[in-house]
């Protein structure tokens, strides 16, 4: 009999959550730690083995690029890499010799609905957008995810080793984002990429005031949406004067007598709370300059900061501002048109952001795109070679790696290939940049996740049996 490998998880021995203590309700926030949000199911700590790769270029996006080397990866992480041939004495490690192929680090894909929007789909599998009010902070994509979404395998089959799956873009502030390392398990909080920060989306322009204002309701104008937005941050600006007032309470109550009380938990606040504490980073869906210029002023006005701006095609109108303010662009090499708020879009976007000093990337909004990232940021670093745009293959291949890293903010972790980073890399058989370049294989944690020549049992119960490939 044909069993996934999400089937075989049920079968292995699942140790206890670890007791994570008291809850510290102090400032209205709940840590992601906190007793009843760790995972019900822990995964089993996969070994790795101690692995060298040789004989291979070394793309590291860290701005050294090794034309024939080897890299060195131990429990799960980087241990040391370099030009020529490995070292004689590398203890306990396995030798790959690589054929002249190219390594470069996991991508990692900033704008993702795999899970929220599983494939196949259907009506039934439609849970990324919670449309029934224009702000829906306390929602959490996490709670939509299906692990068991075929799409997954196809897209580390891409070279994937990390994504952000949102929430769809209907709301002014549309939930949580997730951050997910692929690797399969059966609950989707199992697989949250360890220590990554909580994330939100939030939407401007077309689509919330389409949704609400085709219901007759409200936002149905631009106007609507930042006065929907500012509102949502008014509230919890409020929100957390009142849970500072209680600390400061608890501070002088010097236990005498009865405690003061707290204020009620509210789920929608919390999260936004923790936007303007910098705890929870914004990802901001918005086409136009305009629009984007709005958001940041909305930023300003509550003091808090964007991390990156979605879709994005008119960012290099105000490529200058993003690159003062810090703020990511998460585009697409060459969609545009699709709408009037697209219309601007053009394919050199990504390499004028990255000449002027911004942080671009490319994303893929699209469970076919996911699986050919390589070629999106290669039809963008072109776009921008032929239109005379100084840039070079190690910034483009940084929209892929290093910069989805920072915006997702586990810089310190991934995106690129460094001693003492966690051993999240891809192994090519050519040039990535390249449409006849196909990953070979995959590792995640130094563990080997794809081998094209040897794919393995589907990750997916859904797939099985089906006659459809893994």
């Amino acid at each position: 009999m044909l069993l996934s490998l999400a089937t075989l998880l049920a079968c292995a021995t699942t140790p206890p959550a670890a007791d994570v203590g008291a809850v510290d309700l102090s400032l209205g926030l709940v840590p992601y730690e906190a007793a009843g949000r760790a995972p019900v199911e822990v995964p089993a700590t996969k070994v790795a083995p101690a692995l060298v790769l040789h004989n291979a270029q070394i793309l590291t996006a860290a701005g050294e690029d090794i034309a024939s080397g080897y890299i060195v990866l131990r429990d799960g992480r980087i241990e040391a890499l370099g030009a020529g041939t490995p070292p004689e004495e590398i203890p306990d490690a396995t030798l790959i010799d690589a054929k002249g192929g190219v390594v470069t680090p996991g991508l990692i894909d900033t704008h993702s609905h795999l899970g929220v929007y599983p494939s196949p789909g259907a009506k039934a599998h439609g849970d990324g957008n919670e449309a029934t009010s224009p702000t829906t902070a306390g929602v959490w994509a996490e709670h939509s995810f299906w692990p068991q979404d075929p799409g997954l395998k196809r897209a580390v089959a891409g070279g994937v080793t990390t994504l952000q799956a949102l929430p769809g873009s209907a709301n002014l502030i549309g939930g949580r984002g997730v951050v997910l390392h692929l690797v399969p398990t059966r609950g989707s909080r199992a697989m949250r990429f360890p220590g990554a920060p909580e994330t939100v989306k939030m939407a401007c322009g077309e689509n919330p005031k389409r949704v609400y204002g085709g219901k007759g309701g409200a936002p149905s104008t631009r106007m609507g949406n930042l006065r929907g937005q500012r509102a949502a941050f008014a509230s919890a600006q409020r929100h957390l004067e009142d849970w500072e007032r209680h600390a400061q309470a608890l501070a002088d109550h010097n236990g005498k007598g009865l405690p003061p009380q707290a204020p009620a938990r509210d789920l929608d606040q919390e999260t936004l709370v923790g936007v303007l504490r910098g705890e929870v980073l914004p990802q901001v869906h918005c086409y136009r300059a305009d629009d984007m210029l709005s958001i940041l002023q909305l930023a300003d006005e509550f003091g808090f900061e964007i991390r990156s701006f979605h879709h994005a095609l008119e960012a290099y109108k105000i490529r200058d501002i993003l690159a003062e303010k810090g703020v990511a662009s998460s585009t697409w090499a060459d969609w545009w048109g699709f709408k009037l708020e697209a219309y601007d879009g053009i394919p050199q976007n990504a390499a004028l952001l990255t000449e002027s000093g911004a942080r671009a990337i490319i994303h893929s909004d699209s469970s076919v795109g996911i699986q050919r990232l390589n070629q999106e940021a290669a039809k963008a670093y072109y776009a921008g070679v032929h239109a005379g745009v100084a840039i070079d293959e190690n910034e483009a291949l940084r929209w892929i790696t290093a910069n989805p890293a920072w915006a997702l903010g586990i810089q310190d972790e991934v995106g690129t290939l460094e001693p003492g980073k966690r051993a999240d890399l891809v192994l090519w058989d050519g040039h990535p940049f390249s449409n006849y370049t196909s990953a070979s294989q995959v590792y995640i944690d130094g563990a080997l996740v794809f081998d094209t020549n040897n794919p393995g049992a589907p990750w997916s119960d859904f797939v099985t049996g089906q006659g459809v490939a893994p």
